[in-house]
């Protein structure tokens, strides 16, 4: 493969960069990586000797073996974490993961022949999106943020998006330019809705936030900068990007800006007093004097690595799409940024040129993109496996770019992936000599779902050829289970052509059934061959008394039961639409009972898995407050974010989960209204009144939001006895059987 002039420019800096950033040293890498060891696999630490021997360019790391002890060296400590998961993935069948772990070891640990070489062929391997904060990343603790940074190095992650803490950093940089308490109250979010005034979609949405949350935030910022620094990470830091209180106006009157909008609309329909945030226009001279400040105290409290996001378009329209307009703004907040930082590399998302192709065309997208220096910016191709925008930017005009997997959409829990793009689309990319590909990434909205397709992703990360994926895919139930087995690999075999291999532009791949707004237009996607799925199912509960005391084949036969009655909620929906439109009150409450039915059956398999629990996310939600204003604040902020998502359910169900409680208590019970609602507008011989039952929802999401029981927190129940019952009550039902 052929570099380009592009991309040599920005590995040659970004290597400079390196030697300059207080990357800690070898020994101390090597550290980490033991470390990592003794969380992970304790009793086999001694087994192990690990070295960092930093090199510039390209990660790589080797594996060997010798006198009872395996040796791994790498390049920085991400590559020698890297190494161990590839000496436990690939001689020991072994599985890290999301939902737990499958680390089954034999002692003695098998030896490895030779020296096992692996060298990356890019130089960055990324990791978040700027909504994984709030979807996922909000409510943990400095507990669970260890074992992702974890994660994140046993998958070869260099360069993780690091975006905890920046509020208090704000604060201080507002008060300076005479923002009061009282501007910022309205300013910035509730906790769980960061990442939206973060990109100037919204404002105050679920706040005040409260000082005690950014100064606890800061101070988890340290510990994770520390840690993932010390595996020689390079982290990005949230840059400045001009969103700015309302009061500017007021403070500023002679200051250029602007009301944020969308394609001419709010952001997500919000209305005041949450929408049209004001964007401060980079070629001002007061956006330059809050950069500089601001810059100055994120790097005195955090240090650099020099590279710092910003997305100014974010789902948003600039004011203009005049092209020396676009050239001169970006050219402004790059200026901004170097002043203070003359190392700064500017990552942005290239969401903004998926999500509105008809401002983006070709002149105003090389006018924004060539507004900073070549090899400067960083460009995340965010949902390249499904819109790869790199190709239809000429890549990116020369800019470098990471090839990246987005996925997942507001951390939904369906199945789903493209395999096949994931597979080669990165491959096709670094074989083509324009291409200004510098690295791969994963980008999802939410985590902490389909593993399966993350790993692959990662993988990636090293290979520089497709997957042979029918192989892959028998190799990864291997590991995830910790032993060959037909009926599994079978199983696998099945999804992996059907449901993980979807070839159709999708993003509402998991607005099912269960979880979206009742109504009688639905129409959910299937990209697959839902037979498949019962087949995967019938396989993978036959193999169950084998696989029972295994934590991932639980968690997998959890996540399959719930697919296959989540799939199987189709046909009984299109029955009770029938059933209306046949003017049949009986039929509309049998077939509304047989849909209320399967939704209680759903939520006692979730029930026997912690990873499908609503308690789980309302205790780390309020476990984070020090008083009981807060607990009802972030209470309010967690169950808001995955029902209604605004005050009057502006994005309603973007961010669902099929979670135990949630699908008990909230999707069950507006389904039982639904169908009330139905039944009674036959017996009344009047038409079902779709805006009324809208009005009637809200106010019933609401009144739940604003609730304050308690769910279970941890599992109750046996997966393996309950899934058994459901497959012997539903599966004769199910076509394809």
């Amino acid at each position: 493969m052929l570099l380009s002039t592009a991309a040599i420019t920005v590995l040659s800096f970004s290597v400079a960069v390196v030697s300059v950033s207080g990357v800690v040293n070898s020994e101390t890498q090597a550290e980490a990586v033991n470390d990592l060891l003794q969380r992970l696999i304790p009793d086999h630490v001694h087994n192990f000797v690990i070295s960092v021997k930093n090199t510039k360019g390209y990660d790589s790391f080797q594996i060997s073996s010798s006198g009872g002890k395996i040796y791994i060296e790498g390049t920085t400590g991400v590559a020698a974490a890297w190494g161990v998961q590839h000496y436990l993935k690939y001689w020991c069948n072994a599985d890290v993961s999301w939902s737990g772990d499958q680390l089954n070891l034999t002692n003695p640990l098998p030896t490895v022949e030779g020296i096992v070489k692996v060298s990356s062929p890019y130089r960055y391997r990324y990791y978040q999106n700027v909504c994984t904060s709030s979807y996922s990343f909000v409510w943990w603790d400095w507990t669970r943020w260890q074992r992702e940074i974890d994660w994140m190095a046993l998958n070869g992650i260099n360069l993780p998006l690091a975006f905890t803490g920046q509020e208090e950093i704000l604060r201080r940089v507002f008060s300076h330019f005479n923002f009061t308490s009282a501007d910022l109250a309205s300013f910035f979010s509730g906790p769980a809705f960061l990442a939206w005034y973060r990109m100037g979609n919204i404002q105050g949405w679920g706040g005040p936030l409260p000082e005690e949350w950014m100064f606890t935030q800061l101070q988890l910022q340290h510990l994770i900068l520390t840690r993932m620094r010390s595996f020689g990470m390079m982290l990005v830091l949230p840059g400045f990007a001009g969103h700015v209180p309302s009061s500017i106006t007021r403070l500023y009157p002679n200051a250029s800006v602007h009301q944020t909008m969308t394609k001419g609309r709010t952001w997500g329909h919000f209305s005041h007093p949450y929408c049209c945030t004001y964007l401060l226009d980079p070629t001002d001279s007061l956006f330059r004097e809050i950069t500089h400040v601001y810059m100055s105290e994120l790097i005195q409290e955090f240090g650099t690595d020099h590279f710092y996001s910003v997305d100014l378009f974010n789902e948003l329209s600039p004011k203009s799409n005049d092209t020396e307009y676009l050239h001169d703004l970006s050219a402004g907040v790059f200026t901004a940024m170097s002043y203070v930082d003359p190392a700064t590399v500017w990552v942005m998302q290239g969401w903004l040129f998926q999500n509105d192709e008809e401002f983006w065309q070709p002149p105003q997208t090389k006018s924004l993109l060539l507004g900073v220096p070549i090899g400067r910016f960083l460009i995340l191709d965010l949902f390249a496996e499904v819109y790869p925008q790199w190709q239809r930017t000429e890549s990116f005009y020369g800019q470098p770019f990471i090839w990246c997997m987005l996925h997942n959409f507001g951390g939904n829990l369906g199945m789903y992936g493209t395999v096949e793009n994931v597979t080669r689309g990165p491959v096709e990319a670094l074989d083509d000599s324009k291409a200004t590909i510098v690295g791969t990434g994963l980008t999802p909205e939410g985590i902490e779902q389909n593993d399966v397709v993350y790993e692959l992703m990662n993988e990636m990360g090293w290979r520089t050829q497709p997957v042979n994926l029918a192989s892959w895919i028998v190799g990864y139930a291997r590991r995830r289970y910790g032993g060959d087995n037909t009926l599994v690999s079978t199983a696998w075999s099945l999804l992996f052509q059907s449901i993980y291999n979807s070839t159709i532009s999708r993003q509402n791949h998991c607005h099912a059934i269960p979880v979206v707004r009742p109504a009688l237009d639905l129409n959910p996607p299937i990209w697959y061959n839902i037979s498949h799925v019962y087949e995967a199912w019938d396989l993978m509960v036959r193999a169950a008394p084998k696989f029972a005391g295994i934590g991932t084949f639980r968690y997998d036969l959890v996540d399959l039961t719930r697919q296959a009655l989540q799939d199987f909620s189709i046909p009984i929906y299109k029955q009770l639409v029938n059933e209306y439109n046949n003017k049949s009150a009986t039929g509309v409450r049998n077939a509304g009972n047989v849909l209320l039915e399967l939704l209680r059956d759903m939520d006692r398999v979730l029930l026997t898995d912690k990873h499908f629990l609503l308690g789980r996310w309302l205790n780390s939600a309020k476990a984070r407050a020090v008083n009981h204003q807060e607990t009802v604040l972030y209470e309010v902020n967690a169950r808001n974010q995955i029902t209604l998502w605004g005050p009057h359910g502006e994005l309603h169900d973007y961010a669902n989960k099929m979670w135990a409680g949630l699908v008990s208590d909230y999707y069950t019970q507006r389904w039982a209204a639904f169908v009330d609602q139905l039944e009674v507008a036959l017996t009344q011989n009047q038409a079902f009144n779709a805006t009324k039952f809208e009005s009637l929802d809200v106010a019933f999401g609401l009144k739940w939001t604003t609730a304050t029981n308690s769910y279970p927190y941890r599992a109750q129940g046996d997966t393996v006895s309950v899934v058994q019952e459901l497959h012997k009550k539903y599966r004769p039902h199910l076509y394809g059987n």
